[in-house]
């Protein structure tokens, strides 16, 4: 059987899979290049080459950049800023938004700029007394207009940019993108601004995100918080040293003892333990005098001024479980809790403060504890308990610009003026970039690891092969020869929109990535053989794949919408039709006017 024949039924296959969607597109993604390894198609170099392709490590490196925005509060403060210039002003709010938006993700990726925006936007419509599903669908497919105006916004304007390298033409640069992405962007904004209150359901959402920007001043207000606790350590010949802790003062709240909870009433104080005292500063400077007590070291400072949480350091609210084994732990204010580095603020009990002080846990206990933001967030909290509110989700609202902010807008310039410069490949400007967010502890390597997006890096990687195996195998030029032979080969014109239809269609209905890699190396194929540069047809490619607005399950980002927005399946195809029209106008007719046939 032939190469080309074997390329075609792996396709198929591939293709077919995706859209019944009934195994993981990871495990489509890695049998692809295994199956044109087994047919004989590509050798087994050829068939595992694409994970080592520069594309991939670029694309893993932008999660990294993408993650140092976010996780140091930069998208937090853009959204608060998008609140305060918002007013009350519906139209106002969408076209700040869908600008907002389309900009971060031209730097963080489509789902990383929706992410982080849906929360905020879905308060601020309830605030205003907006419907939420007059929104949503605005910011995804702004996102998406806002993928092409620069090279980092997608990771298919990189698979395009090194296709055209590949093709003879060099790759785009950085900001040549931004010629296509403006006029997308601002017709989205017209099309939502005219026509979305037509086109847009009302709905009601079943579930509203969090709105976690006041959480502080919430829990400050629920919790009793002692803010004049002090630990102090009972060091040797201390006259506390075998007394009781029944018999010590009343101004101390516990006792504690390395490795364990709080001392009970009848318990003996030995050297080392840790007595939490409350009062004013002369009688705790008394008490440590009177006891030769002294202050204990702690993991964790208390913020200025009292508050509860800064760049720093943050709070979490943690519920006892039931047959959890930390049911019947003694605690109290001040100590450090489980083993770990976060100190129990405050105490609860079915929604009362607990007021003796000590407390022997039970199930449906509430426990304010403070800590490092790295602590709260890793799943370092103590174990056994259930964490209220996502700690990562509460720093990024409730602290814009925190810790590491200033590094991560310097190293994310300096990454785009590489870029745009082309002082460097684009993938070495990738990684040292993302490489300096984690010598800087902007980012940790654990969080490096969790933002990269593996199910995007294995579907770039696998797809890529049979990228490969098309061209090699003669199978791109086939259906290069159908396309041309059905839209004839006199206008580059009739050639682009039959591609751009091939790319939309298949964008539909499976990743524009993996549809991105199926169809370049035909439209590489079809240009040549008619005649054209590839330039403006892989661009219009680049479009179409962009394009992906009449399903839900086109994109992450059209579902991350579909729950805050209240949206059935059938709500996308109206709004997306003229979303639709748009780009295919762009990339047919606008984007030759720059790139020549």
């Amino acid at each position: 059987m032939a190469d080309s024949t074997l390329t075609f039924i792996v396709l198929g296959a591939a293709v077919v899979l995706f859209v019944w969607n009934r195994l993981p597109v990871e495990a489509v993604a890695l049998g692809v290049p295994l199956a044109l390894w087994a047919t004989g198609v590509l050798t087994i170099e050829q068939s595992v080459g694409g994970f080592g392709e520069t594309t991939v490590l670029f694309i893993a490196a932008l999660f990294v950049v993408s993650e140092g925005l976010d996780s140091t509060g930069v998208t937090a403060w853009a959204g608060q800023q998008l609140i305060a210039k918002a007013g009350t002003s519906q139209r106002r709010l969408l076209v700040l938004m869908m600008l907002l938006v389309a900009l971060l993700t031209a730097v963080i990726s489509v789902n990383g700029a929706v992410a982080a925006l849906v929360p905020m936007v879905v308060v601020i419509a309830v605030r205003l007394g907006r419907s939420p599903s007059k929104l949503m669908m605005p910011l995804a497919f702004a996102a998406h207009a806002g993928s092409m105006l620069a090279l980092t916004g997608t990771p298919v304007s990189v698979i395009t940019s090194d296709a055209a390298d590949a093709a003879g033409f060099g790759p785009f640069g950085f900001f040549e993108f931004t010629i296509i992405g403006v006029p997308l962007v601002a017709g989205a904004i017209l099309i939502a601004v005219v026509l979305g209150n037509r086109l847009l359901p009302e709905r009601t959402p079943d579930a509203i995100p969090p709105d976690l920007s006041e959480l502080a001043r919430v829990l400050a207000e629920q919790y009793e918080i002692d803010h004049s606790m002090v630990r102090l350590v009972v060091h040797d010949g201390s006259p506390a040293i075998g007394r009781s802790r029944a018999s010590l003062p009343d101004t101390v709240t516990g006792v504690q003892r390395t490795g364990s909870g709080g001392l009970a009433p009848g318990d003996s104080v030995r050297v080392g333990d840790v007595m939490v005292v409350s009062g004013d500063d002369e009688t705790i400077e008394r008490l440590a005098a009177d006891l030769g007590l002294s202050p204990a070291p702690t993991t964790v400072e208390q913020p200025d001024d009292q508050e509860l949480l800064d760049r720093e350091v943050g709070v979490a609210e943690l519920v006892v479980p039931p047959r959890s084994e930390l049911i019947g732990q003694r605690v109290f204010p001040g100590m450090v809790f489980g083993g770990s580095r976060v100190v129990v603020l405050a105490v609860q009990r079915n929604g009362e403060h607990v007021r003796e002080g000590e407390v022997l846990l039970a199930t449906g206990d509430t426990l304010l504890v403070q800590g490092r933001w790295t602590e709260l967030e890793h799943g370092r909290e103590p174990q056994g308990m259930l964490v209220v509110d996502d700690p990562g989700m509460v720093r990024r609202q409730a602290v814009p610009l925190g810790r590491g902010a200033k590094q991560a807008l310097v190293i994310v310039a300096a990454m785009v003026v590489l870029l745009a410069t082309g002082a460097v490949p684009a993938v070495v400007a990738g990684l040292l970039a993302a490489g300096a967010l984690v010598l800087t502890n902007t980012v940790t390597v654990p969080q490096a690891y969790r933002s990269i997006s593996w199910t995007t890096v294995v579907l770039v990687g696998g797809m890529t092969p049979l990228s490969l195996a098309m061209q090699q195998s003669g199978a791109a030029q086939k259906l290069a020869d159908g396309l041309v032979d059905l839209v004839g080969d006199g206008s580059p014109y009739l050639l682009t929109a039959g591609l751009f239809v091939l790319t939309a269609v298949m964008g539909q209905l499976i990743s524009n990535t993996a549809t991105a890699l199926i169809v370049i190396p035909i439209a590489v194929t079809a240009a040549a053989q008619s005649g054209v540069s590839a330039q403006p047809v892989l661009l219009a490619v680049n479009v179409a794949a962009a394009g992906a607005f009449l399903t839900p399950v086109a994109t992450p980002a059209n579902l991350m919408v579909m729950g805050p927005g209240g949206y059935k399946f059938g709500d996308y195809w109206k709004f997306g039709i003229c979303m639709m029209t748009l780009f295919a106008v762009v990339a047919v007719f606008y984007v030759p006017l720059f790139w020549s046939f």
